[in-house]
C-alpha cells in the first residue's frame, strides 16, 4: 500500500456524511451530512470548506448547469441556486410518505438520475429506486431496505445497485440513451454473511467498481465481472461513498459516518465521520450532469 496516500479534506465529524459529488469545472466536492441537514461545499485543491444549513434532510446533489443544481431531500427534488442556495421544489419523491427519506443516487451518463429512497428508521422494504429526467419520475425497483451503490458503466449499458440490509450487489443492462433497464438484475457480488456492509459506490474510467464497506474500514474495488481486486483501508470504521476528484480524476474523495455509535466507539474511531482524500494511481470518470428540465 505504498502508492497511497491519504489526509483529512474535511475534519468535521459527520453524523451520516454521504452524496458526494465533484464538480470539475469549479473543483468543488459537494457531500451531505443527512442527518444534520448539511451541506458541505469543499474546493478540493485548498481545502476551504463551507458548511450550508438545509431546512430539510438531502442525501444527493446533481449538477443541472454552472447556476443550477439538483438536490435529492426527502420529500422532493429541489432545483437550488448555487449563488444564492436558495432552493425550489421541482418534482415531489414520496411527499406523502413521513416514514422515508432519500438516500444514495448518481446520475447516468445519459443525464437521467438514479435515486433510492429508505425508511427513516431503516425499515425494512420501505425503500425503492427511481429513474428522473426532465421533469418525469419512474419507480424502477421497490421493497428495497438500504439503497446504495449506485453507478454506472462508462459507455452508460451497465447500472450497478445494492441493499446493504440484502449484502448483494446487482448489476442490469441499461439503454445508454436514457438509463432505463433494458433486462433484469443479476447478483454480482454477494457480500452475505461477510464483514461490513456494501454501501456507496463509484465506477472509473476502466469500469472497475469502487464501494465504501460500512462498518469495515476501507473501499473495495472490483472488476466488472465481480472479482474483488483491492481493497484500501481508511481511517474511518464506517466509510459510505467516494467521489473521483482533481483536475486528472486521478484521486478519492471518501466520506464517513458516526452513526449508530455509542460514545466508546466514537472514541475508539477519532476519525469518524471525517472526509478523507485518497491518492492512489485510478482514472476516474467525470460526474454527469443531470437533464432535469425537457430541452
Amino acid at each position: 500500500m505504498d502508492d497511497v496516500r491519504i489526509r483529512v479534506l474535511s475534519e468535521h465529524r459527520c453524523h451520516l456524511g454521504e452524496g458526494p459529488t465533484y464538480d470539475a469545472r469549479t473543483d468543488t466536492a459537494w457531500w451531505f451530512d443527512i442527518l444534520e441537514r448539511k451541506l458541505f461545499e469543499a474546493v478540493v485543491s485548498t481545502g476551504e470548506t463551507k458548511i450550508h444549513d438545509l431546512p430539510m434532510m438531502a442525501s444527493e446533489l446533481a449538477i443541472i448547469d454552472d447556476a443550477r443544481q439538483l438536490v435529492a431531500t426527502a420529500d422532493g427534488l429541489y432545483v437550488r441556486d448555487v449563488a444564492s442556495g436558495r432552493m425550489e421544489l421541482h418534482t415531489r419523491l414520496e411527499d406523502d410518505n413521513g416514514t422515508t427519506r432519500s438516500n444514495d443516487g448518481r446520475v447516468h451518463p445519459s443525464g437521467s438520475l438514479w435515486i433510492g429512497t429508505m425508511g427513516r428508521q431503516a425499515e425494512e422494504g420501505a425503500g425503492s429506486i427511481y429513474w428522473f429526467r426532465e421533469g418525469e419520475l419512474r419507480r424502477l425497483y421497490s421493497r428495497i431496505t438500504i439503497p446504495n451503490a449506485i453507478s454506472f458503466s462508462p459507455d452508460g449499458g451497465t447500472g450497478y445497485f445494492a441493499d446493504t440490509h440484502e449484502g448483494i450487489l446487482y448489476r442490469v443492462p441499461l439503454d445508454p440513451l436514457t438509463g432505463l433497464p433494458t433486462g433484469e438484475p443479476t447478483a454480482l457480488v454477494d457480500h452475505r454473511g461477510g464483514v461490513g456492509g456494501l454501501d456507496g459506490a463509484v465506477v472509473d474510467a476502466e469500469g472497475r467498481i469502487w464501494n465504501a464497506r460500512w462498518g469495515a474500514g476501507c473501499v473495495d474495488v472490483y472488476s466488472p465481472e465481480g472479482d474483488r481486486l483491492r481493497t484500501i483501508p481508511v481511517p474511518a470504521t464506517r466509510p459510505t461513498c467516494p467521489i473521483f476528484v482533481g483536475p486528472k480524476l486521478d484521486r478519492i474523495l471518501v466520506t464517513s459516518a458516526t452513526e449508530g455509535m455509542s460514545e466508546a466507539e466514537r472514541s475508539a474511531d477519532p476519525q469518524g465521520g471525517m472526509t478523507f482524500l485518497v491518492d492512489l494511481p485510478v482514472r476516474g470518470q467525470p460526474e454527469a450532469r443531470v437533464k432535469a428540465f425537457a430541452s
